[in-house]
């Protein structure tokens, strides 16, 4: 099997007007397709990097301890959205009411993240990611 590029991600949504409020209205992502309640978008860049996050590592990102807290829903899946000003996008959602699980700060490997639980319980990021921007060498 030859793996081109991350086709799809969707998440299952219980609450499309929930769903539909963050994903378009605090991200500002635009859905110009679907049937039905299905809405999606072929207009967002690809995904840069697909990997399998082990929740004890998730945790330690998130609260700094391997233990997920009891009082969080365990999310299912991690999507990471690059934004230019995380700070700045972080007081975006925080202003239109979401709660973030952490502010702004700049992980180990040098990615800035700061994250939030969807309304469907994926682990969100909005983040800034230096490798994805460097100039590959001529």
């Amino acid at each position: 099997m030859d793996v081109q590029f991350l086709a799809s991600i969707a998440p299952i949504v219980r609450d499309d007007v929930a769903a539909r409020d963050f994903y378009q209205g605090a991200l500002g992502l635009s859905f110009e397709g679907g049937e039905a309640d299905y809405k999606f978008t072929e207009r967002l860049p690809g995904a840069k990097h697909f990997g399998l996050w082990p929740l004890g590592e998730a945790a330690m990102a998130c609260f700094g301890t391997a233990d997920w807290p009891d009082d969080v829903p365990v999310p299912q899946a991690s999507v990471e959205f690059e934004v230019r000003d995380v700070p700045e996008a972080a007081s975006e959602l925080t202003g239109k009411g979401y709660r973030l699980i952490h502010d702004p700060k700049t992980e180990p490997w040098g990615q800035i993240t700061a994250r939030l639980l969807s309304p469907e319980g994926l682990l969100v990021a909005v983040c800034y990611t230096p490798a994805f921007h460097e100039e590959a060498p001529n």
